[in-house]
């Protein structure tokens, strides 16, 4: 880790979703300048986002990291799935639903799925200016 970096808690992943928001904002405010609202309600809502899709969609959350750089914040979330996220054409659906993996890719600048035999691992780069 370098003088530039600074990693939040990731000892346990979090129970669920404003627990790793809590986390995260307070990773943000160490960091000076405090990252804008607008940059700080994205990064919130990609964490809900990942966290809530791998308690609901891949099998259970087990890891969950948060890594601040010079002008950047790196999530990363992991689950027992191997199912890689996709977007599902809406066609006229009236289901609830189906917003979260577009807006991660929308809000992030950069995005990625490792998968292993055990799940996988979504790491999303967003700005923090």
């Amino acid at each position: 880790m370098t003088t530039a970096e600074t990693e939040a808690d990731r000892l346990e992943p979090p129970v669920n979703a404003a627990t790793a928001r809590d986390r995260v904002r307070g990773l943000l405010q160490t960091r000076s300048p405090l990252p804008s609202p607008r940059a700080t309600d994205d990064i919130l809502l990609v964490v809900t986002e990942l966290v809530t899709n791998a308690k609901r969609h891949g099998g259970g959350l087990t890891a969950f990291e948060a890594r601040l750089a010079e002008d950047s914040i790196t999530i990363s979330v992991s689950d027992a799935s191997t199912v890689v996220p996709h977007t599902d054409p809406r066609g006229g659906s009236v289901a609830p639903g189906g917003f979260g993996w577009p807006l991660v890719q929308l809000l992030s600048r950069e995005v990625s799925v490792h998968t292993t035999a055990a799940g996988k691992t979504i790491r999303a780069v967003l700005g923090t200016a």
